[in-house]
């Protein structure tokens, strides 16, 4: 049994099944917009980037393309156990075990913090967001992105999966928190329609997955997400 950092939040979607996972990260925005709209924030070239949830480290290895250092952090072992073997070939990438809310890095350390439907997802991560301000340096900044529940068909299919989510709730908690947002209006494309329905499977109850599966034709989802971010 792998083990667990503490005080993580279970993701059902990727600890279960990281193979399918894998599907979906490969399927996600194919146009690199989410990336775009970071970088136009606060570029990463030549910076010191943090992966908060990074999984099996699957974005790791562009971010290292363009960062001087790019450090991930997963609370689940064995995927940070992939993602240390991805990139054992980037000189410039390290990957820790360990929590969102008890970072293993230094004060004032990073320069860019990008937390990708990973952990802060509204009340209650409020231990996390004070690490975020412990080891991001002035002029830095970090980027929350998520899914935007309250658009579109997946919207609708999350909320039905996880009825407890309140849009409103979490869009307050935000605002107090003195973070900006963007909508952003992401796609998913896949090459095979199974690689598709394996994708809705492991987001949605099996109720909700079968409702969606039926009401998608062809290879593409629209994936309405937004984006969250903080100057330090």
């Amino acid at each position: 049994m792998s083990r667990i950092a503490k005080g993580a939040i279970p993701s059902p979607n990727i600890w279960n099944t990281p193979q399918i996972y894998e599907l979906e990260n490969r399927a996600v925005d194919p146009d690199g917009a989410a990336d775009a709209a970071m970088r136009a924030l606060r570029p990463w070239g030549g910076a010191t980037v943090l992966d908060i949830g990074c999984g099996t480290g699957y974005h790791l290895p562009v971010l290292a393309a363009e960062a001087a250092e790019v450090i991930g952090v997963e609370p689940h072992g064995d995927l940070a156990a992939l993602a240390r073997r991805r990139c054992a070939d980037l000189p410039n990438v390290s990957v820790h075990a360990a929590a969102a809310q008890d970072l293993p890095l230094p004060d004032a350390g990073v320069d860019v913090a990008i937390a990708r439907w990973a952990y802060f997802f509204g009340p209650g991560c409020e231990p996390g967001l004070r690490e975020l301000s412990r080891v991001v340096r002035r002029g830095g900044a970090a980027f929350v992105l998520d899914l935007d529940a309250a658009r579109g068909s997946f919207g609708r299919w999350f909320s039905r999966t996880v009825p407890t989510y309140s849009v409103r709730e979490v869009e307050a908690f935000w605002d107090r928190q003195g973070w900006q947002r963007r909508p952003l209006d992401l796609r998913m494309t896949f090459r095979r329609r199974a690689d598709l329905e394996a994708v809705l499977r492991i987001e949605f109850t099996p109720e909700v997955a079968e409702q969606a599966i039926a009401e998608t034709t062809g290879l593409e989802l629209a994936y309405p997400n937004v984006l969250r971010w903080r100057y330090f």
